[in-house]
């Protein structure tokens, strides 16, 4: 009896198993930067000095999930390749790309809603026209890409106090990672990779109380309209922050040009 047929079978199966990873890598890496420069589009975007701060929110979570069609296009292409037990198989090559593009989304929607996005939405997203699913999602990895939008409303917190009425916008957001972290900690012993996200979840939330706390101390100490102090405080900020730059060499650098996505 003649093994060549047997192994030839298995070399075929091998080649499409080690075909398809690499299409599915591919696809995620494209998935990841598309998602990053959509996070990138929604932090010019409410940066941008509006009349209507609400409806300019609004405006960015519009802008936002438009581009995350693009993300949409590319699970589409690649839904054929994980049908059945080939997602799980190649489960490893898709989550990174995935929990990107989940924290994108639920950012976008923070932006326009001002919650957080639930399971069923991010499915709902990650279908086709007619509602059928490119793919199950994972649970593990909708927890873990909404652990990492913590990080990107840190930073939505902190560059917003320079705008009218960003303190109360802070404030507001500081509540809302406070009652984040204090939720995903329930799940942190049984999701693989979530204490760990939790340790920068909780770096994110004390850079924002810092900061509040410090405009609200210095803030009580002068007897000024809200309006007024926002306008001492956004220049103020405004002036340090070039000071920084300066001082670190960034002006101009490649991560600012990244915002004309």
């Amino acid at each position: 009896m003649s093994f060549q047929p047997i192994f030839s079978q298995f070399q075929l199966e091998l080649d499409d198993h080690n075909d398809r990873r690499e299409r599915l890598i591919k696809a995620s890496r494209d998935v990841t930067n598309l998602s990053k420069k959509v996070i990138f589009l929604l932090h010019r975007i409410v940066n941008e000095d509006a009349q209507d701060y609400r409806a300019h929110s609004k405006h960015a979570c519009e802008r936002g999930i438009e581009k995350l069609r693009e993300v949409r296009d590319i699970y589409a292409a690649i839904k054929p390749e994980v049908q059945g037990d080939s997602f799980w198989r190649h489960h490893h090559s898709i989550s990174p790309g995935l929990q990107e593009y989940i924290e994108a989304l639920s950012f976008a929607h923070y932006l326009g809603h001002g919650t957080l996005i639930t399971f069923n939405q991010v499915q709902a997203a990650l279908s086709d026209d007619r509602g059928a699913p490119y793919f199950s999602l994972p649970k593990e990895d909708y927890l873990l890409g909404l652990s990492d939008l913590t990080g990107e409303l840190m930073r939505f917190a902190i560059s917003g106090f320079s705008r009218k009425g960003g303190r109360a916008r802070a404030v507001q957001v500081c509540n809302f990672v406070r009652d984040c972290k204090s939720d995903f900690d329930r799940f942190a012993p049984f999701v693989k990779g979530l204490r760990k996200k939790q340790v920068v979840t909780s770096q994110s939330l004390e850079k924002i109380e810092h900061a509040v706390y410090a405009i609200v101390v210095r803030t009580s100490e002068y007897d000024l309209p809200q309006e007024i102090l926002d306008d001492i405080i956004g220049q103020s900020m405004s002036s340090n922050a070039y000071k920084e730059k300066r001082r670190n060499g960034d002006v101009g650098s490649d991560d600012e040009r990244e915002y004309d996505y």
